[in-house]
């Protein structure tokens, strides 16, 4: 198959290019601004070639490719996709304190950037396109979170993420595109050293010798997915037939604080690294955070064929384990 990845040097899209590599057979174009992950992330996954964003034509012919380039830009988006057979739009303003402090670019990244890649799979007549959504269209609730509770967005993030599914079911609706939205619990792995999520958080300030801090009193709940298990939902996601316009809830079905989550972490840190003192300590809670937030998965296991398979513990092992080896 032919990939187009848009923000493939981050830390999902990396996860995601080195699955591919390893299985052999793919054409990958890479699409990404490089203002989070950059040719350095790609190149320690892989090597690629960077042709002229000027002069493309068709899909990708090398196994790897990298265009640089903003989703916002409506023209070279159309350029960059044509030949390709599927898009995993993984490009994104991907923070609440992001949005909170600046709406407007959180709007303009997350849905006009979504409806100028439908446009371009539109006009290109790509087959299948899936969008990496989250839990925030769905805002505060009692959980678990499934596809058919009603969406009340309590921050701008979700708000966009909630556009971007809108519009992935309206370009189904209208025009027939194969189009798959994933909404990801809280993604954390390997390769995640540049990111602001919570278990990178903890286990970067733990190795720098810094307390970690957990916002309010901990007692806020997530639903943790390991990349090991996202990636391979995102190619399902790619493949399954007739799954066009669905919705799947991508989590582990379990609900942990981040209390809990701190302390297991301590745990493994001071069995798997020399450090043996490391202190937590509670912040102002963070606007537009919900409170409990955890997934029912049952639809992705019935219709995508798709289960987690990892442990929290195994997989907070083996995180720590990729910080210590520099595969950050």
């Amino acid at each position: 198959m032919k990939w187009f990845i848009t923000g493939g040097c981050g830390f999902i899209g990396t996860n995601l290019i080195r699955r591919l590599v390893d299985e052999g057979g793919h054409a990958i174009r890479v699409y990404d601004n490089l203002s989070v992950g950059g040719r350095s992330d790609l190149e320690h996954i892989t090597s690629f070639t960077e042709p002229d964003p000027d002069s493309l034509e068709g899909g990708p012919e090398n196994e790897v490719e990298l265009i640089v380039g903003d989703i916002r830009n409506e023209g070279l988006v159309q350029r960059a996709v044509e030949g390709a057979d599927v898009i995993v739009h993984l490009a994104a303003q991907s923070g609440v304190p992001s949005s909170v402090e600046d709406p407007r670019h959180d709007f303009q990244m997350n849905a006009l950037g979504t409806f100028n890649l439908l446009e371009a799979a539109r006009h290109n007549k790509v087959g299948r396109f899936v969008f990496a959504s989250s839990a925030a269209p769905i805002g505060e609730c009692e959980p678990p979170i499934h596809e058919e509770m009603a969406c009340k967005p309590k921050a701008p993030y979700g708000a966009s993420k909630l556009a971007g599914e809108g519009y992935c079911s309206a370009y189904h609706g209208t025009f027939g595109l194969d189009t798959v939205s994933l909404r990801f619990g809280n993604v954390y792995g390997p390769l995640s050293g540049h990111k602001s999520s919570v278990v990178a958080k903890f286990i970067r300030r733990a190795m720098q010798g810094k307390v970690l801090e957990v916002y309010g009193d901990g007692q806020q709940t997530r639903d943790f997915i390991h990349t090991h298990d996202l990636t391979r939902a995102i190619m399902l996601a790619a493949t399954q037939p007739d799954i066009g316009g669905e919705l799947f809830q991508i989590a582990t079905n379990s609900e942990t604080t981040v209390n809990d989550l701190a302390a297991m972490l301590v745990e493994i840190l001071k069995e798997e690294t020399s450090l043996d003192q490391i202190d937590i300590v509670h912040t102002e809670p963070r606007a537009g955070d919900v409170r409990r937030n955890y997934s029912d998965t049952s639809k992705a296991e019935e219709v995508l064929g798709w289960t987690p398979e990892m442990t929290l513990t195994e997989g907070l092992r083996r995180t720590v384990r990729s910080f210590q080896s520099g595969q950050k």
